[in-house]
């Protein structure tokens, strides 16, 4: 659920990135949810393990199934950048329309999440405000080092 969060905090670290900087950084998003989401895979793995006994390619299946929303939480943000050329937008804007999208969408699945898991209205609020909190830290965090 947190893959958003990870995309935000790739996009408010990333400094000037060379002579594609949009390419650049629609690759380092998609790349470090790859790599994000393969270790989730492992550690999920060998966390049920049972001692000497090899993984099945059904768990190993059902766990990157499972975990496969760390690289979609990554896509949005950087189809935000590949688009940001045709919005006009420059290099700046378009990392603070990424930083944007990304935040925006670990809000709502946060709260969709909540809420498909049968919590009251209230409880729904407080995980959208928690994750959006969290969200405006790594934003608080851009806007501080200058990035």
């Amino acid at each position: 659920m947190y893959g958003s969060l990870l995309a935000a905090s790739v996009v408010a670290t990333a400094g000037a990135l060379g002579k594609y900087p949009r390419l650049q950084l629609v690759i380092l998003l998609l790349v470090t949810g790859l790599v994000f989401w393969a270790a989730h895979v492992y550690a999920h793995l060998v966390g049920e393990r049972t001692l000497g006994q090899p993984w099945t390619r059904a768990e190993v299946r059902r766990v990157a199934a499972h975990e496969w929303s760390i690289v979609e939480a990554a896509a949005l943000p950087a189809l935000a950048v590949a688009v940001s050329p045709l919005l006009g937008l420059g290099l700046n804007t378009t990392a603070w329309l990424a930083l944007g999208v990304a935040v925006a969408q670990q809000v709502l699945w946060a709260s969709l999440g909540a809420a498909a898991a049968g919590a009251d209205r209230s409880q729904v609020a407080v995980e959208g405000a928690v994750n959006l909190v969290l969200g405006l830290i790594i934003v608080a965090a851009k806007a501080a080092l200058g990035h």
